[in-house]
């Protein structure tokens, strides 16, 4: 993960007031993975309380929408894991 695509999803992603972020780059576990070659590939587990009484789905929606365009550029896949407090 390139320190600027990790430091910009940090950021949009603190929009979220996370107790907890951890991002992690998975994009050699696609090597070789056509579509991957605009971005790349992470995992992120986030505990917000933004997430307290919504759904998988919803709580996805709201880790992209935060993302933003990250989504169309450096970033290509993203695997989110998102709780919120007293779920962890």
């Amino acid at each position: 993960m390139s320190a600027e695509t990790l430091a910009l999803l940090r950021e949009r992603l603190a929009t979220l007031q996370p107790e907890s972020l951890a991002i992690e780059d998975e994009s050699h576990l696609h090597a070789g993975h056509a579509g991957a070659r605009g971005g790349g590939h992470y995992a992120v587990t986030i505990v917000a309380a933004a997430f307290a009484g919504h759904g998988t789905v919803a709580r996805h929606r709201l880790v992209y929408a935060a993302a933003g365009d990250l989504m169309r550029g450096p970033v290509h896949a993203l695997r989110v894991r998102a709780l919120a407090p007293g779920e962890v």
